[in-house]
């Protein structure tokens, strides 16, 4: 009782501490710069919490908090907007949102859709919130009781959403899975270091590829190539549809369904590594496992936004439990985090919990506050906001192609990024036109290196046990939370294969030539042979099991889809081919439109990203746009303003040239 009591002290006492004037102005200085960051896709959490880092030093700690936990806190809220809008996730855990919020949006109903994720955003924030209050407490046994053989079935239980998220052809999301497995294995093995996949003759390779290019390269290049090619605007109808009085009551409507991703987003984001990546694809696959009606996911279906945003915020509160009790961090953002903490002359972990309660609360309150009042004003601003889905999207594109350029760029400072993701969203647009699983492969990629790393350790560990004894193994591997999960697996299988074929990105599609789609899965059958001979060649025996066991398996999935292709008429979905016509043509200005984003790169690696903006905007303006002059250049210095003043905001430089490297220029065409 006497814990109890002193424990509600510490909640009031910090309670008082961050409703002060001079600390909710810092709070809502972190939101509005939480919000603003959010919006833009690819920066997220990381970006933003790395900007707040150099104002850290001599602040006020719960001044300094405040501000943190309110950048952190919105995020997963105001990167909504692009997920909806735009067909581009705003970060790694706003990609599930994409599969039903884009086509609402495209329907006429933006609004209703953003004001449903918002108001999922809210409770799931306070949700989290509340639990993080009482795990503080109590949540040290139960972080304990996850050993390896647990983490690896976590893991393994995030692979079976693939099930689900398979399309039409299952055997088409196990290749695409196991694609992105792969690409996760290229370069340094996690153990041994090994170089995997010719590193050597690539050192950018040597740490693999980062998801943000992979996320971008994947969802937002297609996408905008896609609706560029349409030159009309995103939505289809010229109106707003549904307002936010709509989408509330839709929240309201499925509240227990929010209240379960809730749930388990918040149990994601207890155990450390899972993080963001993961939960919206738990949240989502949960939610079409358990509807009767299923027919409508991947086609706008609002339970398809309200689930995975429910997830997303509550699993922010869950992250803290790992990252404040053992100061062990459940996600990159939150890492970050623990280096502000650092700043702020605090070292979470059990000492932090015993001797700083009110501080470690005021982080709660802190959560809470910020959740409110970054839902409530994505709320009154998701009417202007979603009013850009009426505009010609030839206008936005050119924008949106800077952008994600400068958020590729920011994940290594290298010129090396921007053609990586022109590589990756090549591959994405092949993807989404023979329609294998995206989502799939960005599972596979994201859980590639965590589950290698849980397989080589819980091998070690599993063979030591069973050299003492054939029973001291089994028990070590069949814990009663291993078999719980490991029957949660099998059911997710089980019921997503059979709810498999109503998940599609893209329901109706031509299916009237074998060739095209039989080349692509060729190239992937080329590709799978080379990276499983590359996975045999490694002289580690930790280095090569894991890469070697997936190209096989993902080899036989391939395989046996080309036997498929081989026996099947070309109206067997199999063949599906979105990109060509009604009247069974192929696409004529499919890679012309690319090629602008490609000349945008090289460009860049000849002049700089400055330099190269400005030709690539006074073309596409003038050109694609059909502006005046008057209207082009006022159009191409609006984009230039906008990305100086963010690389000058976050102090980041913008990507260098062949010319940078011959000449001394100034900011910021160095």
């Amino acid at each position: 009782m006497s814990t109890f009591t002193d424990a509600l002290a510490n909640l009031g006492q910090a309670f008082s501490l961050i409703t002060q004037p001079m600390q909710m102005l810092y709070l809502t200085a972190g939101v509005l710069l939480g919000l603003t960051i959010g919006v833009l896709p690819g920066l997220g959490g990381i970006a933003g919490l790395a900007l707040l880092l150099p104002f850290l030093y001599g602040m006020d700690p719960v001044a300094g908090l405040a501000m943190m936990v309110g950048l952190l806190a919105v995020i997963p809220t105001s990167d909504t907007f692009s997920s909806v809008l735009l067909g581009i996730p705003g970060s790694s855990a706003s990609q599930a949102t994409v599969l039903d919020g884009f086509p609402l949006a495209k329907q006429g109903h933006a609004a209703r859709a953003l004001a449903a994720a918002f108001a999922s955003s809210l409770f799931g924030g306070l949700f989290g919130a509340l639990i993080l209050t009482f795990f503080i407490l109590i949540a040290r046994p139960l972080i304990l009781m996850f050993g390896l053989p647990e983490m690896l079935m976590i893991t393994i239980l995030g692979l079976s959403m693939v099930a689900i998220l398979a399309g039409r052809i299952p055997l088409k999301g196990i290749v695409a899975a196991g694609l992105g497995l792969m690409f996760g294995t290229i370069g340094a093995a996690p153990a041994g270091g090994s170089l995997r996949m010719s590193t050597y003759d690539l050192p950018y390779l040597v740490d693999g590829f980062q998801l943000v290019i992979v996320g971008l390269g994947i969802y937002a290049v297609p996408e905008i190539v896609s609706l560029l090619r349409q030159d009309r605007a995103i939505s289809e109808g010229g109106t707003l549809g549904d307002g936010w009085a709509q989408g509330v009551r839709d929240w309201w409507k499925h509240r227990y369904l929010s209240a379960r991703c809730a749930v388990i987003g918040v149990m994601v984001g207890v155990i450390p590594g899972l993080g963001g990546s993961v939960v919206d694809w738990l949240a989502y696959g949960s939610a079409v496992q358990t509807a009767k009606d299923r027919s409508k996911f991947g086609q706008g279906d609002i339970r398809g936004v309200i689930a995975p945003e429910s997830a997303n915020n509550a699993k922010e509160g869950g992250g803290l439990v790992p990252t404040l009790i053992f100061g062990i961090p459940g996600s990159g953002s939150m890492a970050v985090f623990l280096g502000g903490l650092a700043l702020l002359n605090m070292t979470p972990g059990p000492q932090m919990i015993r001797n700083d309660l009110n501080i470690t609360y005021t982080i709660v309150w802190s959560l809470a506050l910020a959740n409110v009042i970054g839902a409530g004003l994505c709320i009154f601003l998701s009417k202007p906001i979603a009013r850009m889905t009426t505009v010609r999207f030839t206008i936005i594109a050119p924008y949106l192609f800077m952008i994600i350029a400068f958020a590729a760029f920011q994940s290594r400072q290298s010129a090396l990024d921007l053609a990586a993701l022109v590589g990756i969203g090549f591959l994405g647009i092949l993807l989404r036109r023979f329609d294998f699983s995206r989502p799939a492969f960005l599972i596979g990629f994201v859980l590639s290196t965590q589950a290698e790393i849980f397989v080589n350790q819980a091998y070690q560990v599993a063979g030591a046990r069973f050299r003492r004894g054939f029973a001291d193994g089994m028990d070590y591997i069949l814990s009663p939370i291993t078999i719980s999960l490991l029957l949660l697996t099998v059911v997710s299988v089980v019921v997503g294969i059979r709810a498999s074929k109503n998940i599609r990105e893209n329901l109706e599609a031509p299916t009237t030539t074998k060739t095209a789609p039989a080349i692509f899965l060729g190239a992937v059958i080329i590709y799978l042979v080379a990276s499983t001979i590359d996975a045999w060649n490694v002289s580690r025996l930790q280095d090569k099991i894991f890469p070697l066991t997936i190209g096989l398996v993902s080899l036989a999935g391939a395989l046996a889809l080309a036997i498929r292709m081989w026996l099947r008429p070309a109206n067997d979905d199999v063949f599906i081919d979105i990109e060509r016509g009604e009247d069974g043509q192929a696409p004529k200005d499919l890679w012309s439109t690319l090629a602008w984003f490609a000349a945008l790169v090289a460009l860049t690696f000849v002049f700089g990203l400055f330099i190269a903006l400005t030709m690539f905007l006074l073309a596409f303006f003038r050109t694609r746009c059909r502006f005046d002059w008057g209207r082009t250049t006022f159009a191409s210095a609006m984009g230039l303003a906008f990305i100086t003043g963010l690389a000058w905001v976050l102090g980041r430089d913008l990507p260098p040239g062949l010319l940078q490297s011959m000449y001394d220029l100034p900011w910021p065409l160095l």
